[in-house]
């Protein structure tokens, strides 16, 4: 018998029909709480979980700066970022036990780059198998918790 699995909240991205050329980066530190996904806001830089994850925890370090590449901050700016995503590597590991992490930026349309002006790190738990045949054969991913709880418990550790 086949089972399927249903991810309504991805069909707004999958298909293209909320199409808004604003930055979403940008958008995001006008609004609070859970719509606006911001776990954590710092000096100059923000932590953001991703609302299309690869995986459960999927986190982004961004600038308030709505820059194209990390070559137009400064040393100390880009310091912060980093202490951020040292942090946020620890909370990630205390609330969802991952057995790795992918951490990169995509920087420019030609590498990827889905918000191509805004500039940000990504932050990807990984566990064990959870590249298995759901994302390499049915091109779907499983997320074990949803986006607001995710949220609560990234947030809750970044306020203590």
């Amino acid at each position: 018998m086949m089972k399927f699995l249903a991810a309504p909240w991805r069909w707004s991205f999958v298909s293209g029909l909320k199409k808004d050329d604003s930055c979403v980066l940008c958008r995001a530190l006008n609004e609070n709480g859970v719509p606006s996904l911001i776990c954590h806001r710092g000096e100059k830089f923000f932590v953001i979980l991703n609302k299309y994850p690869y995986s459960t925890g999927h986190l982004m370090v961004a600038p308030y700066s709505h820059v194209a590449s990390p070559a137009e901050m400064t040393d100390a700016d880009l310091l912060e970022m980093w202490r951020l995503t040292r942090r946020s590597l620890s909370i990630l590991q205390e609330s969802f036990h991952p057995d790795g992490f992918n951490i990169g930026m995509n920087i420019g349309k030609t590498a990827g780059a889905g918000v191509r002006d805004h500039f940000h790190q990504h932050i990807v738990p990984r566990w064990h198998g959870d590249a298995n045949f759901m994302a390499t054969v049915g091109e779907t991913k499983v997320l074990s918790y949803d986006l607001e709880t995710v949220f609560a418990a990234i947030r809750s550790a970044f306020a203590r």
